[in-house]
């Protein structure tokens, strides 16, 4: 009955597993709840604000910030936004992927990048691969705010401000729904006009007091980080869906991996009373 002890054991272990998997997919499921409620409440501002930098973009300004000036890309920084934790399937591995294979892109081109990593799982990662991190911070929680976010932010905008990047991007899982979550690499910096709002005649808004501090203090640096705040939220949101996915497959299979070594267990023990009545039946024929 050795074997059978084991197995016994085994099974004991693994159904211990299934408690936890199954736990952490009804945590996962109240956090994202909680995170679409955030991100909802966050897309209405960065979409109006997005649609107002356009249509500023669009104009025929006469003062021009650097945040609207296209240059020529000799060196791009990324913004990579990770998990801090795994058990969420592919989700960091897919996004991390993507953004490999743009950086290929730009070295093929001859160009350099930098990198500005939020979140432990990005970090580890281009540790291990290499390259230049300018920045980084994880550990935000499940509820990031934009200040969390702005000292991280300022590293990067100051490094396109003072030229040492020429365009920057923010790679980040979108959130689709439940059940798709798509990696994404936006384009930050510099900021263009979308086609909707391209006008054709000349034409530029009355700024008070003036027009730098207006658009980069006020304007163009609230929009930037309301962009990398959404993208953060997001990520989020799709952490908790792939964690949702993650330990429901790994409940699943537990359950069915139990199922079998059960049927092991009661083949092994019907074995062994086998045998026992064999060795029985036998002893008596002797006498």
């Amino acid at each position: 009955m050795a074997a059978a002890k084991e197995i016994r054991t085994k099974i004991r272990s693994i159904r211990n597993t299934q408690k936890i998997t199954r736990a952490m997919e009804m945590v996962a499921a109240s956090k994202m709840r909680k995170a679409q409620e955030r991100m909802e409440k966050a897309k209405p501002y960065a979409k109006k604000i997005k649609q107002v930098v356009q249509h500023v973009a669009s104009g025929h300004v006469e003062y021009r910030p650097p945040y609207l000036q296209e240059r020529e890309i000799k060196r791009v920084g990324y913004i990579v936004v990770t998990t801090d934790r795994g058990l969420c399937g592919s989700l960091n591995n897919n996004l991390l992927k993507t953004v490999v294979r743009d950086m290929k892109r730009w070295k093929e081109a001859s160009v350099s990048f930098d990198l500005c990593l939020l979140g432990g799982k990005g970090f580890n990662f281009f540790k291990r691969l290499g390259g230049n991190v300018v920045a980084h911070a994880s550990h935000f929680g499940d509820a990031p705010t934009v200040v969390d976010l702005i000292g991280i932010v300022r590293v990067m905008l100051d490094a396109y401000l003072h030229e040492e990047i020429d365009a920057l991007y923010l790679c980040a899982n979108q959130f689709i729904n439940k059940m798709r979550q798509e990696p994404t690499i936006q384009q930050i910096l510099p900021i263009v006009p979308g086609e909707e709002t391209q006008l054709k005649y000349y034409w530029d808004y009355i700024y008070e007091p003036n027009a730098s501090s207006v658009l980069i203090d006020d304007l163009l640096e609230r929009y930037i980080e309301s962009q990398i705040y959404c993208g953060v939220i997001q990520n989020i949101a799709c952490e908790q869906a792939s964690r949702i996915v993650a330990m429901k497959s790994a409940t699943d299979s537990a359950a069915e991996l139990i199922d079998d070594l059960e049927l092991v267990y009661h083949k092994a023990r019907q074995a062994t009373i086998t045998n026992e009545l064999s060795e029985i039946v036998a002893g008596a024929s002797v006498l």
